[in-house]
């Protein structure tokens, strides 16, 4: 089966009417769970995203506080705690809605993780969030930079103190 260009679907998708518009949607969000989230957001969130983003910290916040301390199974809900911040910031396309739940679970790590653990999955959960972090502050416009870029020193500072693997060197922008 080939699938057709994006160039190609969007031309095929103006031709058509309301109605057979509606129906293509309501199949696709059918049968697949993500669609349907997405095509949730896009109905009923897109005009804020930063709120959106607020219901994600809220739904998400009850994952950090049952963390496991076992430094394995941590790791386990880290990683999907990771994948459903990644799935919900690239719903709204925004780096700030990306950069506001990169702080938030960055700080919620420090908070309810086992920042004394050694082991290395564990520590590279955090290190790699602070990455993004740093890699998507100048792509904001400055304002926002300055605002998070803020935000983002003093977690630095408070990683430092309380994260026994962290390097503060490595992230100091």
């Amino acid at each position: 089966m080939r699938v057709e260009k994006l160039s190609d679907i969007k031309k095929e998708l103006r031709s058509l009417n309301t109605e057979s518009l509606t129906e293509i949607c309501l199949r696709l969000a059918k049968y697949k769970k993500d669609n349907k989230e997405l095509l949730s957001y896009l109905l009923y969130e897109a005009e804020n995203p930063i709120n959106y983003a607020e219901e994600v910290k809220a739904s998400l916040l009850v994952n950090f506080q049952n963390l496991n301390r076992s430094s394995y199974t941590s790791t386990k809900e880290l990683r999907k705690i990771v994948r459903l911040l990644a799935k919900h910031a690239k719903y709204t396309g925004s780096k700030e809605v990306e950069l506001e739940l990169l702080l938030w679970f960055c700080s919620n790590f420090i908070e309810f993780a086992d920042t004394r653990s050694s082991h290395k999955p564990l520590q590279a959960i955090f290190g790699r969030q602070m990455e993004k972090v740093k890699k998507i502050l100048p792509k904001l416009h400055e304002d926002l930079q300055f605002d998070y870029s803020t935000t983002y020193n003093q977690l630095v500072e408070e990683a430092d103190s309380r994260v026994r693997f962290f390097n503060k060197n490595d992230f100091i922008i």
